[in-house]
This record gives C-alpha cells, structure tokens and sequence, in this order.
C-alpha cells in the first residue's frame, strides 16, 4: 500500500511539473502612467496589458460622480487606449463600480459621448466602497485589436 500511494504521488508530481513546462509563459506587453516599470510596485498592477490582440484596462478613477468626474474617467481611459493605437470603438467590455449609481445614470450623457454611438458590452455595479477610500467611481475595459 505505501508503494502505491507513493508511485501514485510520483506519477502526479511528474504531470503537474510536465503541464507547467509545456504551459510556457504568456506574452505580455505592461503600460503604466509614464512609469519606467510600466507597473505600479507598490499597489502590484499595470494601467494596461496587452496579451495577443487583447487590450486589459485597470480601473480609472474619480473621486466625484459628476459630469467633471465622469469625464475625468473616462478621458483616462482615453488616454491608455491611445498609448496602443486604439480608442473607443475598440472597447469590448466595460466594467463600472460605483457608490453612487443613481449620480451615475445621472451623468451617462458624459460616458456616452465617448463612444460615439458604438456601445460595448457593459456591466454596473453599485459597491460600498473602492480600493482607495474616497474614490467614488472606478471603471475598467477590455479592448480588441483589429485583425
């Protein structure tokens, strides 16, 4: 009994170790803000990652849910989106949370006018709080490359 459980373990080590070396590592390709690191070391995260035809944007956010704040947000965004050639009509999904929801759908004229008319898949949520204490409004995007 004891050399099977340790043949049996064996056999999984070795599956385990293969399936990590055949796995590889993922390119990535890191922007953040101007830093030389193209991460934030402190917090652990990058403004965006590319990998393949796949743009992943990090929250941006305001500490207001105003027309001001939404328009901060969302020219952040923007911003990142240009850094790799892209913009709005390249976003696929969006993701906003927010601790205000009704400022929100209040000031959605601002958002909208960012996409022109193209809306993405989208998803809002209504949160307690964000990670730093008096944001108010975070909002992140997944972008495609075009073919």
């Amino acid at each position: 009994m004891k050399q099977l459980s340790i043949l049996i373990i064996s056999i999984l080590t070795t599956t385990v170790l293969h399936a990590q070396q055949t796995q590889g590592t993922i390119q990535k390709e890191k922007w953040h803000w101007g830093n030389a690191n193209n991460q934030d070391t402190s917090t652990g995260y990058a403004q965006a990652l590319k990998v393949g035809n796949v743009l992943y944007i990090s929250g941006t956010v305001a500490r207001v849910v105003n027309e001001e704040g939404v328009k901060r947000v969302y020219s952040g965004l923007e911003r990142t989106l240009k850094q790799y050639g892209l913009n709005f009509s390249h976003v696929v999904k969006e993701n906003l949370y927010t601790t205000d929801i009704e400022a929100m759908k209040q000031f959605n004229y601002v958002r909208k006018q960012f996409y022109n008319g193209d809306f993405p898949a989208a998803t809002w949520v209504q949160i307690a709080r964000l990670f730093t204490a008096d944001a108010k409004l975070e909002v992140e995007l997944i972008a495609h490359f075009p073919q």
